[in-house]
């Protein structure tokens, strides 16, 4: 142990499994008087290959990494590109077909603002009203080369919310739905009516948003 004490952490978010975070904050209280930069060695040393501590801080007392957020944002990246690359697979869903990324911006764009998410909740979310309510801050699509990323930005997410959003979004730009259709099957609260659930390994937690104080 480094701190010689036991230690809870609170993470800034919950991922699906196969879900990855490159932006994730994880805060604990400690009595321990041991520099943040020390924090970072120590962990690091500790830690398995698959997780590094990029940096550490001081924070004012009270501070919740989960509850203290304002908003988080994730990146969904497509391969979309004729044959499946073998480098960097694990983090990209593989979509042959050229999809129209324009398309697929103009649907993301009907998300934006405070809407009820039912449509796009995981399998046995409570979809009771007032429930699935969510704000989306941000939310683009853009191509560079054979990659396409979709970000979107939110107050908070519902269960598997972000992947059955690009499984709908996904739809729209292979020309099986219209940008059109996504402002009726948000109104619907029914998950039938939207896409199919993404596969996790192309989506990533990559920002919490906290005040100013921080």
């Amino acid at each position: 142990m480094i701190a010689g004490e036991r230690i809870r952490v609170v993470a800034a978010g919950r991922t699906d499994a196969g879900v990855h975070a490159s932006g994730q904050v994880i805060s604990f209280t400690t009595e321990s008087c041991l520099p943040a930069e020390i924090w970072v060695r120590a962990l690091n040393a500790r830690l398995p290959r698959s997780i590094a501590v990029r940096e550490a801080r001081d924070v004012p007392s009270g501070f919740h990494a989960r509850f203290g957020a304002l908003s988080r944002s994730y990146r969904y990246r497509i391969a979309n590109g004729t044959s499946r690359g073998a480098l960097c697979r694990q983090y990209r869903w593989h979509v042959p077909g050229r999809l129209d990324e324009n398309q697929m911006a103009a649907a993301i764009r009907h998300l934006l603002g405070h809407h009820d998410f039912a449509s796009f909740a995981g399998a046995g979310q409570q979809t009771r009203l007032g429930r699935t309510t969510r704000t989306i801050i941000a939310a683009d699509c853009h191509r560079s080369g054979d990659e396409i990323d979709i970000d979107v930005e939110a107050d908070g997410f519902l269960p598997h919310m972000v992947r059955n959003i690009v499984g709908t979004i996904v739809q729209v730009g292979r020309g099986k739905l219209m940008q059109s259709d996504i402002p009726e099957i948000l109104a619907a609260r029914d998950r039938a009516r939207a896409g199919a659930t993404a596969p996790p390994h192309g989506l990533c937690l990559v920002r919490i948003q906290y005040g100013e104080s921080l």
